[in-house]
C-alpha cells in the first residue's frame, strides 16, 4: 500500500512516516519504479507499535536505540525487557522529573515563597 493507505491504517499522516524513516525507526520501505514507498501490513502494525510507544512515554531517541528489534515486539506474547533497558532508564528520567516538580510546586505553594501573592 503506498504511504497515504499505509499512515490512514495506522492512524497517522504521510509526514509521520517520513518523520519516523528519516529519524530510524522505521526502516525504509520498498518503493515503486516511480519511486513512490510501498508498505507491507507489518510494516503498518510497526507503525502502530512506534506511535503506541511513543504515546507511553518513550522518546524518538529512545525508540532510534532499539528500531531494529521493534519487529520483534510484534510477537505474542511480547517478549520481556531486559532489566536496565530503554523502558528502565525512561522510568528514571520519568521520576526524576516528577520529583523535580513537585518541589517546584511546594516552593510555589508556600505563602512566602511567592512575591507574586
Amino acid at each position: 500500500m503506498k504511504i497515504g493507505e499505509a499512515a490512514a491504517a495506522a492512524g497517522t499522516t504521510p509526514r509521520a512516516l517520513r518523520f519516523y524513516e528519516a529519524r530510524g525507526l522505521l526502516a525504509a520501505p520498498a518503493r515503486t519504479a516511480a519511486g513512490q514507498r510501498l508498505y507491507t501490513p507489518r510494516d503498518v502494525a510497526v507503525i502502530r507499535l512506534i506511535r503506541e510507544l511513543l504515546a507511553q512515554g518513550l522518546t524518538v531517541e529512545d525508540l532510534r536505540e532499539c528500531a531494529a528489534r521493534l519487529p520483534m515486539l510484534l510477537a505474542v506474547p511480547r517478549p520481556a525487557c531486559a532489566p536496565g533497558g530503554i523502558v528502565d532508564r525512561r522510568i528514571a528520567v520519568l521520576t526524576a522529573e516528577i520529583s523535580r516538580l513537585t518541589a517546584l510546586r511546594d516552593a510555589l505553594a508556600r505563602p512566602a515563597a511567592s512575591p507574586l501573592r
